[in-house]
Parts: structure tokens; sequence; C-alpha cells
């Protein structure tokens, strides 16, 4: 049975696998005449805990961040995706990634850049596998 996706949204940390995720989410969105979402979630739960500094970080991270995805978004419509969105969220990806409104498919790389936390908790990728309510692509 062939499914056509509507929205299609891919999991962007910057590191070369989420790069190659968007690549094909990009060629998936072309090819289904698809909504591209692009989402870039900073994790907040990984700072220290000195709030001030934490606010003021995260922010520079998120205008740091936005420049990027904006990038990405235009180099995408260049590519021929009619509609596409950038996000960038602050929190935990694991629980932002799984709870994206209305999207068919979430693509994202196998490994980000937390080597650390895939360790200990298990990646964001496999978090994602396991809890989204939509079908998940996972790029090598």
């Amino acid at each position: 049975m062939a499914t056509n996706y509507k929205r299609i949204a891919v999991a962007i940390d910057f590191s070369e696998q989420s790069l190659k995720a968007c690549e094909r989410a990009v060629k998936l969105a072309k090819e289904y005449g698809a909504t591209l979402q692009l989402v870039n979630v900073i994790d907040t739960k990984s700072f220290g805990a000195i709030t001030a500094y934490d606010l003021k970080y995260a922010e520079k991270l998120k205008e740091e961040h936005l420049t990027k995805i904006e990038k990405l978004r235009l180099e995408a419509q260049t590519a021929g995706v009619t509609e596409v969105l950038a996000v960038v969220e602050t929190g935990s990806p694991k629980s932002i990634l799984t709870q994206l409104p209305a999207v068919d498919l979430i693509v994202c790389g196998a490994t980000g850049l937390n080597q650390l936390e895939k360790m200990v908790l298990g990646s964001v990728a496999e978090r994602i596998v396991r809890l989204a309510t939509c079908d998940v692509l996972i790029v090598r």
C-alpha cells in the first residue's frame, strides 16, 4: 500500500547524520509534494544550573541555529520543495520530536552529536522510533 506523506518533519542538530537526513527529507518532500518541516531542538536539559547564564546562552544558541536552519530552508526551496517551514525549539529533543502535530513522517539521522547521552539514555532517534505516532525514517 503506497503512502502519500503530506507533511514531513526532519530532526536537525547540524551533525553530519542530520544533514544527510535533511537531504533525504528534501527528496521525499519533492517526490510527495509534501510540506517539509525542519526542526532543531536546543537541549536545555543538558545545560548547567545557573539560570540567568543558561537563558542568555540558550538565546545566543537559538539565534545561531535560526541562521543555520534558515540556510537549510532556502536550500530546500531552491531544490524544489514548495513549502518549507523551519523551527528552532528549546527543551527536550525527545519530547518535542515525538509530539510534532500533524506530521506523517519524521526523518532523522541514526546518531546525532550527543554520544554520551546515547550511551547512557538511548539516542533521540531510538526514542523517536519508539514514541512517534507516525512513520519514522532513520537515515544512515
